[in-house]
């Protein structure tokens, strides 16, 4: 089974512009994230997947690998399809372009579901950690997932699901942590298939899969990724280093 990592990365970012070229101690976050990647020891091959000349050049020149995308793409699954359509892969894994601390167990139980699914019944896996204070329950920034009783997802969505109308019934609210591992076919698969109404309305790309027929496996954990989406961030950052 050959297993590579994909890392998508837009120069262009709404809330921080440019914030995958900053400096975090003497190298840039997206060659951080690279290398990081690279040193979990998890993976056949880890390339950077970008719209940005400077990013594609930053990784190649410290002997890294990037592939420039050549279509402009609506998701981070559109741009990690039209990349490894052409390379030979059983297993793609999205790793966040703005989060340098990588931790590698999270990443090794999703592979792991991949390699126990021997009748290959998976198509997609996914992280998601249980929250318990009501204001991130409420927070539509929030994606909270429902799995049925082996794990499966039902449904992705930003509302509180599912609604307490009865409460101490033991229900559990779980956070969807954004981090994939798919199999080739069904990324090929989501890059031909439309955009439909509950993916339009949530702005959530893992309702094409769950509309089309998709297995999406859960897999729960407690890291929370350090992602770099303000300035404040990126001083948070400099600080751990």
């Amino acid at each position: 089974m050959k297993i590579i990592a994909v890392i998508p990365a837009r120069y262009a970012s709404t809330r921080f512009p440019a914030k995958l070229m900053q400096d975090l101690g003497g190298k840039t976050v997206i060659l951080r994230t690279y290398e990081a990647a690279v040193e979990t020891n998890l993976f056949d091959d880890v390339f950077v997947v970008t719209d940005s000349d400077l990013i594609y050049n930053e990784i190649v020149s410290h002997n890294g690998k990037a592939i420039m995308s050549v279509k402009e793409h609506e998701s981070g699954s559109d741009r990690i399809a039209e990349a490894v359509e052409s390379i030979d892969v059983d297993i793609v894994v999205n790793v966040q372009g703005d989060e340098p601390f990588i931790n590698s167990e999270p990443l090794r139980e999703l592979i792991q579901v991949f390699k126990n699914d021997i009748d290959k019944k998976v198509d997609l896996g996914s992280l998601m950690r249980e929250i318990k204070d009501e204001e991130e329950i409420n927070n539509p920034n929030n994606v909270k997932v429902v799995v049925d009783q082996n794990q499966f997802a039902l449904y992705f969505s930003r509302s509180v699901i599912p609604f307490p109308r009865e409460r101490n019934v033991g229900v559990r609210y779980m956070q969807h942590i954004g981090i994939y591992a798919f199999r080739k076919q069904a990324l090929l698969d989501f890059y031909s298939l439309p955009m439909k109404s509950l993916e339009a309305s949530e702005k959530l790309e893992q309702l094409r899969y769950l509309e089309f027929g998709k297995r999406i496996k859960m897999v729960e954990t407690t890291h929370v990724g350090i992602g770099i989406d303000t300035p404040e961030d990126l001083e948070k950052a400099r600080k751990m280093l």
